[in-house]
């Protein structure tokens, strides 16, 4: 890790147009305080209100991303930093851009051999038939390149017309949808720290929602979700489900830091659902729970990630 001193004048990317603008500012202004607390001279950049022109202009060493959905994570702003060659934290163009596409992630997660669960893309409500033929009744659907839970329809027992009404909900949302079986159970989620082979895995954590709905309501208002940190698990299955995070954080290319969801039915068989390569840092956020059970602090965490910005194409 870097001397605050080191990492020069650091742009705290914030905000920005996506749906999940507001969670980003929070998630920004606890990195921003963090890094000045430090030491560090670092200010707060917002895509969403400044021009591109004025982060070229404007001196910056670094970059630390927190933008979240689309814009931020999904290459375009890495794009963007590539082109200005200005180090970024977290993963790069091409990880980003698989890394926000579920059915992407889910794909090359299903070549390499890793548990996900049974899914695929639709558009339209008129595949509600379809969908219930391949996949049975109990179902998510989800918006394939959205955050933060928006838009998110679960059903149990769906009929073609309820499964119609959830897909026209979450179509309001994108135009881009993913349906999967539902995974009934427990759910979990393994943040990463590093890349490549030093990629490792954070304490595990479960997450107990209020029945079981682990929504956008419960992630960033209230307090009735629980988290265990670390998961009661056996240690042979805490060990499994570490590894199989790994490996699939390195499939995607990924780096710096990232988060993966998991769930695990009864029977102890666990399935990967997505990857956020941009996680949260807000008060609610897991990335920091975890990195506190090894006895990282959020400050410690910040400067850890902000000391691995880099570029995919240094010219």
């Amino acid at each position: 890790m870097m001397a605050a001193k080191d990492l020069g004048k650091v742009a705290v990317l914030m905000g920005g147009k996506s749906s999940e603008r507001e969670v980003s500012i929070s998630s920004g202004t606890g990195v921003l305080n963090a890094l000045r607390s430090q030491g560090v001279n670092a200010e707060a950049f917002d895509p969403g209100k400044q021009p591109l022109s004025e982060l070229a202009l404007g001196g910056y060493d670094r970059a630390f991303n927190m933008l979240h959905g689309l814009g931020g994570e999904d290459g375009t702003i890495q794009g963007v930093l590539e082109w200005m060659q200005i180090p970024y934290t977290g993963s790069g163009v091409l990880a980003s851009a698989i890394g926000i596409d579920k059915q992407a992630t889910c794909n090359l997660w299903e070549n390499a051999g890793l548990p996900v669960p049974e899914g695929f893309q639709v558009s339209a409500p008129s595949e509600a038939a379809e969908i219930i033929r391949r996949l049975g009744r109990s179902l998510v659907v989800k918006p394939n390149k959205d955050g933060s839970s928006f838009g998110v329809e679960k059903l149990e027992d769906a009929t073609e017309e309820t499964l119609a009404d959830a897909i026209r909900r979450s179509l309001a949302v994108e135009d881009d949808l993913v349906v999967e079986r539902r995974i009934h159970g427990r759910e979990f989620t393994c943040a990463v720290l590093g890349e490549g082979k030093n990629a490792k895995a954070l304490p595990i954590i479960e997450i107990m929602a209020p029945n079981g709905d682990y929504n956008s309501v419960n992630k960033y208002q209230g307090n009735e979700v629980r988290y265990a940190c670390p998961a009661d698990l056996p240690e042979e299955t805490a060990r499994a489900m570490a590894e199989t995070v790994e490996k699939a954080y390195r499939v995607i290319g990924a780096r710096g830091w990232g988060r993966i969801d998991l769930m695990m039915e009864p029977s102890g068989r666990f399935y990967l659902l997505e990857i956020n390569t941009n996680p949260g840092m807000t008060p609610h956020s897991l990335v920091p729970m975890a990195a506190r059970a090894v006895g990282i602090p959020y400050e410690e965490l910040v400067l850890q990630v902000a000391s691995e910005a880099r570029l995919d194409h240094a010219v």
